[in-house]
């Protein structure tokens, strides 16, 4: 490590643990019918008791309930939030950056539920720092894995859990052949599943997995038919066009290869399925949702091809 020795920052991280529990800032807001619409639409959740009055009276619940799966979703600062204190694991994430270890990738999330959310609760988060093993090798290079562990309380009482790992690894420096491009820092996880797709993108194609038994498509791609349980697979080509479902304006933090401000949206194609990417050659301010959008085909380096979306369309 440059910044800090590897033995400050392992010393760091087991004060970090012996802290503890450490509660954070409040939700802004309590637990709220907008804020579920808003998530079951994206989500594509169409469970009336989370947003329907009545069914969810008649149900077992007797009122509507907040989706288990939105607990994160209360105590998000949000841009612009001024949060007081911190976390157990800042210093860490910090020092480790300090160090050259500037690539993050999460690589397990663990949620636990005790009980459905009503609305009008307002949550307070808690995060203890669990774990802190390296250095490691991996296929990203060098790198540290820190684990901790959030608990969101609800009047002193835990409504739900989520343990969090991150890899923090430092990419690899690799020097460009005379003529070529500076290799773009942030690759795709290639695999089984996914190779067929980025195959495609090499080829100037947007392939869809789709089930070769039942003929369900589906986006991202996976082992197993969600409809059939087949794990019997092929794909389509899509017609590249589509429509913004939804987006994000990026500011902080920094990601490398990319200058911020920069649009990521999830994208709505005509075949039925959504695909997550970047929105290029218009303004941040330019793009809106239903906004039609056409794919394009963006050369990162001499190796990496990209999908992105342009305004367009038929």
């Amino acid at each position: 490590m440059t910044a800090v020795t590897q033995e400050t920052v392992h010393q760091l991280a087991e004060r970090q643990i012996a802290v503890g529990e450490v509660r954070g800032t409040p939700a802004a807001d309590p637990v709220n019918l907008p804020m579920i619409r808003h998530w079951t639409t994206a989500m594509g959740d169409a469970n009336p008791v989370y947003t329907d009055e009545e069914y969810a009276r008649g149900s077992v619940h007797g009122e509507i309930v907040a989706p288990p799966a939105m607990a994160q979703v209360w105590t998000m600062p949000g841009r612009g939030r001024d949060e007081k204190g911190g976390t157990p694991v800042d210093d860490v994430l910090a020092a480790l950056d300090g160090s050259g270890y500037t690539g993050v990738v999460a690589t397990n999330c663990e949620q636990t539920y005790h009980r459905y959310l009503r609305l009008g609760e307002r949550l307070e988060p808690a995060t203890r720092m669990t774990g802190f093993t390296g250095p490691k090798q991996t296929a990203l290079g060098e790198g540290y894995f820190v684990t901790w562990n959030v608990s969101w309380y609800s009047s002193g009482e835990p409504v739900a859990e989520m343990l969090f790992r991150v890899l923090k690894f430092r990419p690899r420096e690799r020097k460009p052949q005379s003529g070529s491009s500076q290799p773009y820092p942030l690759r795709p996880a290639v695999n089984r599943d996914t190779e067929f797709f980025w195959e495609g993108v090499r080829k100037g194609e947007l392939r869809i997995q789709r089930c070769a038994d039942c003929g369900e498509l589906r986006h991202p791609p996976g082992p197993l038919c969600p409809k059939c349980r087949s794990v019997a697979r092929t794909h389509v080509v899509a017609c590249g066009e589509g429509e913004v479902f939804s987006f994000i304006v990026h500011h902080n933090p920094p990601v490398p290869g990319l200058e911020t401000p920069f649009v990521v949206a999830v994208v709505q194609l005509p075949e039925g399925v959504r695909i997550v990417g970047n929105v290029v050659n218009c303004l941040t301010e330019e793009v809106s949702i239903g906004m039609p959008v056409r794919v394009r085909f963006v050369q990162m380096d001499d190796e990496l091809t990209l999908p992105m979306w342009a305004p367009g369309g038929s």
